[in-house]
């Protein structure tokens, strides 16, 4: 008598395969909410105890003592920051500025640059402070 052999259906098991899914979605929500972080250059801002939270600007300028940058571009002097804001104001007429300056900054300096952004059509402006408790 020749016995037959009782064949094994394969089977594809599921637990081991959504724990895999589930490490790629976390991985990619970390690594999406990571790159969305920052979009200027990183300066030592003033401080201020009475700072409010502004809705997101559209375009950033950081002001330091030898050099200006429109979000993480470097524009270098003052006199070619008129014509690339015009460029980033064409995209997008309505666009506010916040502009963040070094707490070193003199005063004059953030005017000038204010004024410059006027010229092109900028017309909403917000300041970046550094936030602190007493």
């Amino acid at each position: 008598m020749i016995r037959q052999r009782v064949r094994k259906k394969a089977r594809i098991e599921i637990i081991p395969m959504i724990d895999v899914v589930f490490f790629l979605l976390v991985f990619f929500i970390i690594s999406s909410l990571a790159m969305t972080r920052m979009q200027a250059h990183k300066v030592n801002l003033p401080k201020s105890t009475s700072g409010t939270k502004v809705a997101r600007a559209n375009i950033v300028l950081t002001i330091e003592p030898t050099s200006i940058w429109i979000n993480k571009n470097l524009v270098g002097r003052i006199e070619e920051l008129g014509p690339r804001l015009a460029d980033a104001m064409r995209k997008d007429p309505d666009a506010s500025v916040l502009i963040q300056a070094e707490a070193s900054i003199p005063y004059g300096r953030i005017i000038a640059v204010m004024d410059e952004a006027r010229q092109v059509g900028v017309r909403k402006f917000s300041l970046a402070t550094e936030h602190y408790a007493h």
